[in-house]
């Protein structure tokens, strides 16, 4: 049975209202005190393919609750008014949808518009776990 929306159409809409970073821009980044890259690629993505140095680990299941200060789940590296938040994922998709709920909350990022997917062969720096 056909569904109603896509998730190519999801991710469509929400690309169309989020602030969207090109990895080149992203990388240059990476050393911005400022900067908080949050990959909510899961543990396994991050084990095969390695990580953003300095990125945030925080699963796409959570992040709406580690974001909210009433929630018994807060992490405080979500409560730095001061900072940018910029989310990624593999390839853009699952980030898009992301920032877009965050928007909804009330809670300011951007995403990799490409996710991970470009970040090595573009220069990005790639640490690797040894889980």
């Amino acid at each position: 049975m056909p569904l109603k929306t896509t998730a190519a159409d999801m991710v469509s809409t929400a690309r169309a209202r989020i602030r969207e970073v090109e990895t080149k821009d992203a990388i240059a980044m990476v050393d911005d005190p400022d900067v908080v890259i949050v990959d909510i690629r899961d543990i396994r993505e991050r084990q095969r393919s390695g990580y953003i140095p300095g990125s945030v680990h925080a699963p796409r299941g959570m992040i709406e609750f580690w974001v909210d200060p009433d929630s018994p789940y807060f992490k405080e590296v979500f409560g730095q008014a001061d900072k940018t938040y910029l989310f990624h994922c593999a390839s853009g998709w699952r980030s898009a949808l992301t920032v877009a709920t965050l928007q909804d909350m009330g809670f300011d990022a951007a995403h990799l518009r490409e996710g991970f997917s470009t970040w090595e062969t573009q220069g990005g720096p790639v640490e690797k776990s040894d889980l």
